[in-house]
């Protein structure tokens, strides 16, 4: 399986790695900092650099059975199986991926309702909430959004047994996304004194590092949803 540096490292921007296989769905390597998509957030796009400097276009990372799946643009020459590689992610794309996922955490802390959804993009993103008995306020989220964003709390990763989680259920806000399970571990994304749920995915050390956000609109999806709209200001 190939080694998932993202989530050692969420800032790299670049890695060394070699081929381990290459199929029609995309090209297998030993060890990456793409992140592929999964948890509402999307797959790095970038580049693989072979050893004479041609670069293969990456247009989309996807989980694969033999590994994380590297997929090539059509008219990519895929490499050869053994090949060394420099895997290059978009960093300006994935940090605003990343800042944004940040922010839906945020959101999560903001709005006191179960998430039956959401989205993460470069320029906006959302989350659907089963409302209950909660009011939503466009202008009170946005500057309570922006208060949490202000107060640069310290953003890390943190592994709990899956029973500790099976312990506190509560910590799991998504209702149609359960995290996943069978390696005994947990991983939870924890915004000190304000969010603690699980996540997989790549977010900023600070939450200061999300820069002023906007919410754009909040509409009914139906009875029981609520979608918020959030943009980078």
């Amino acid at each position: 399986m190939t080694r998932e540096l993202f989530r050692e490292d969420a800032y790299l921007q670049a890695c060394p790695a070699t081929v381990v296989a290459v199929g029609p769905e995309g090209v297998v390597l030993d060890a990456t900092v793409f992140y592929p998509m999964g948890g509402g957030q999307p797959g790095d796009t970038g580049a693989l650099v072979l050893a004479d400097g041609a670069r293969l276009t990456v247009v989309d990372t996807r989980k694969g059975e033999a590994g994380i799946l590297h997929v090539l643009a059509p008219d990519a020459p895929p490499p050869q199986v053994g090949a060394a590689v420099t895997a290059e992610i978009d960093w300006a794309r994935r940090h605003r991926h990343m800042r944004m996922h940040t922010c839906l955490h945020l959101l999560c802390a903001t709005i006191p309702a179960g998430v039956t959804g959401g989205q993460v993009g470069a320029e906006r993103s959302r989350l659907d909430f089963d409302p209950g008995e909660v009011v939503f306020d466009k202008e009170k989220i946005e500057a309570e959004l922006n208060r949490l964003i202000a107060a640069d709390h310290p953003v890390a990763p943190r592994w709990i047994e899956e029973a500790e989680l099976d312990a506190k259920p509560d910590l799991v806000r998504t209702m149609s996304v359960k995290p996943p399970r069978g390696g005994g571990k947990i991983r939870l994304l924890d915004i000190a004194g304000v969010d603690l749920q699980p996540c997989g995915g790549t977010h900023v050390a600070k939450t200061g590092e999300i820069g002023p956000v906007k919410v754009e609109k909040i509409e009914s999806k139906g009875k029981r949803n609520r979608r918020v709209v959030v943009a980078l200001a």
